[in-house]
């Protein structure tokens, strides 16, 4: 009897050593922090690798430290121009101080969440339809920038904001298609404008070249006629020499005088 109770005494002693054990060892990974409290006070951060605890005296949280990918909800904004818009956004943020967040907020993940929502309206509605549209970039870093600067006392580095969607009602997609063709419309005007413009200089610029010479006129005349005989066509061309302009009555009595 004397034997099976200290065999019996053993197993008790192995059996409270190795539930000790279980509770002292902490193995953490590379991308893992320890935040460890002694009789609830904040004692430090450990890891990664083996940790050894006092079991019932110190508590250990763990705190992943690789990038996570919050997936921001579609937010309804009205723009500066007023048009209501629902918009939705994707941001990586990682923990960089294990203590900050563990201790400073309760829930780092909803908080973030809850603060990006906000921050996506704010910023979004002091721009315009056609800023949201063709300058994403430019608001993305803004977005990042202001939730950056808030996440900081909670240990966190907002490393990239993008936004995915901005869904238009139907009524203001056909509204910006009028608006569209009505630009293309113009360009196209201008453009023409421009072209008819630029003809006209080279024209004066032309007709300035052969007033200097009379022959010149004489030869370009020539080289039309030239080119409307080469064409295979049923005109009837008749020279008229440019002699005989000066016979005529308006430069006859302008002569006179």
């Amino acid at each position: 009897m004397d034997a099976l109770g200290n065999y019996g005494f053993v197993l008790v002693v192995v059996a409270i050593l190795l539930i000790t054990l279980g509770y002292a060892i902490r193995i953490l990974r590379e991308y893992e922090r320890g935040v460890v409290f002694t009789l609830g006070r904040f004692t430090g951060v450990k890891g990664p690798g083996l940790i050894l605890l006092v079991p019932y005296v110190q508590q250990m949280v763990r705190v992943d430290l690789r990038t996570r990918v919050l997936d921001v909800p579609s937010q309804d904004v009205i723009s500066r121009d007023n048009v209501s818009v629902r918009v939705s956004a994707v941001i990586y943020f990682r923990v960089i101080d294990a203590e900050k967040s563990t201790i400073q907020v309760e829930d780092f993940m909803m908080a973030t969440s809850q603060l990006a929502q906000t921050t996506l309206r704010s910023v979004l509605g002091k721009h315009d339809l056609d800023e949201m549209l063709a300058e994403r970039d430019r608001l993305n870093a803004d977005i990042q920038k202001m939730l950056d600067s808030q996440t900081d006392a909670w240990g966190i580095k907002v490393a990239n904001v993008e936004i995915k969607h901005v869904d238009i009602n139907e009524s203001m997609v056909r509204a910006i298609a009028r608006q569209a063709e009505a630009e293309r419309e113009r360009r196209a005007k201008v453009i023409n404008a421009e072209g008819e413009q630029q003809a006209a200089a080279k024209l004066l610029e032309a007709a300035e070249i052969l007033a200097r010479q009379p022959q010149a006129m004489q030869l370009r005349y020539l080289s039309t006629l030239n080119v409307i005989a080469g064409e295979k066509n049923s005109t009837v061309i008749f020279p008229f020499p440019m002699e005989l302009a000066s016979l005529l009555p308006g430069k006859a009595g302008s002569k006179s005088e």
